[in-house]
């Protein structure tokens, strides 16, 4: 398919329609503030400590049924691996019961996350991590943070068309073709979200304004920033972006976005020069955000054509980690 925005719309089209649905176990995780998030994972049976685990944050509105989601649940039941998919708080279908919701630099909610992932399992499991859009930036914002510490949790993380620079990735969803189809879909929901939360806490934030909002600059500036502990848009954007802090990444870190990404501009990814030898910058030509479809015929069925970038994103992360078939 030409184009950015075909090739993100027809892969989510595609994957919504066609592709094989994987079904999911779920679990309820009791958060440290008293709140809970929801963790689906596929039906695990009898495993070994040697099985590998794969944990999958989701982008921005999304849950375990995004085309993304299904497409690596696909892969991980190839290569036998287990798979989690935290939600982030709101986004399974339920309300969140904290005065707070979720955001682009959320890396003490990673943290706790991949921590109590790593408790389960043991410590000679390999445990890998890919993050897919804004929870790729998130995810790359805790291994900033968690530096050398962050080698004890995972053996390596992955992020997919990732905003790495939040200021530039919102003014590009805020324009023209971007802000009347993406902005406007997310905004629905994140409106919608914002109206239960206001039923929970009154006055915690400007509803008014929030429901106002034509762009997601104004809605993270009346709704996401206050929530947590942001100064205003700007703040949240500076201190959220994973691209200033790529040199103090210590683990194997795969980042892949192609640069033909409507609202990830090609002008804002990080160079080689900007990262360390142990960082992979994979930027194709083409690929969209979260697209990556590939065409021609396959006897395993019109899923597949959603599985190209699965596949090779977990290929790279069995390589960096040893993980083999579970």
């Amino acid at each position: 398919m030409p184009g950015g925005n075909l090739q993100t719309i027809g892969a989510a089209w595609w994957g919504r329609r066609f592709a094989r649905t994987e079904a999911f176990e779920r679990e309820r995780w009791t958060t440290p503030d008293g709140d809970f998030i929801d963790v689906d994972h596929l039906p695990e049976g009898h495993v070994s400590p040697q099985t590998p685990v794969l944990v999958l944050f989701h982008g921005l509105e999304g849950c375990s049924a995004s085309h993304y989601a299904q497409a690596f649940a696909r892969q991980a039941l190839k290569r036998g691996w287990r798979l989690k998919i935290p939600h982030f708080r709101g986004c399974s279908g339920e309300i969140n019961r904290a005065p707070r919701a979720y955001h682009s630099g959320d890396f003490e909610e990673i943290g706790w996350i991949l921590g109590r992932v790593r408790e389960a399992v043991g410590p000679q499991t390999t445990v890998m991590a890919v993050g897919v859009s804004l929870g790729g930036n998130a995810l790359l914002r805790w291994a900033q943070e968690a530096g050398e510490e962050a080698g004890r949790l995972v053996g390596a993380v992955a992020a997919v068309s990732s905003p790495l620079d939040l200021t530039a990735a919102g003014h590009a969803i805020d324009r023209g073709f971007n802000r009347q189809v993406y902005a406007r879909m997310f905004l629905r929901t994140m409106k919608h979200k914002a109206r239960q939360k206001w039923a929970q806490y009154p006055g915690l934030f400007d509803l008014e304004h929030a429901l106002a909002a034509k762009t997601l600059q104004a809605f993270d500036d009346a709704f996401t920033a206050p929530l947590h502990g942001f100064a205003g848009v700007h703040d949240y954007w500076r201190r959220a972006s994973a691209k200033p802090g790529m040199r103090s990444l210590r683990l194997p870190t795969l980042v892949l976005n192609a640069r033909n990404d409507p609202f990830v501009p090609a002008a804002s990814l990080p160079t080689v020069a900007e990262v360390p030898g142990h960082v992979a910058l994979w930027q194709p030509r083409h690929g969209g955000h979260v697209g990556f479809a590939t065409g021609g015929r396959r006897p395993e069925g019109p899923g597949v054509w959603l599985d190209a970038m699965p596949k090779a994103v977990c290929q790279w992360l069995a390589s960096a980690t040893g993980a083999g078939h579970g």
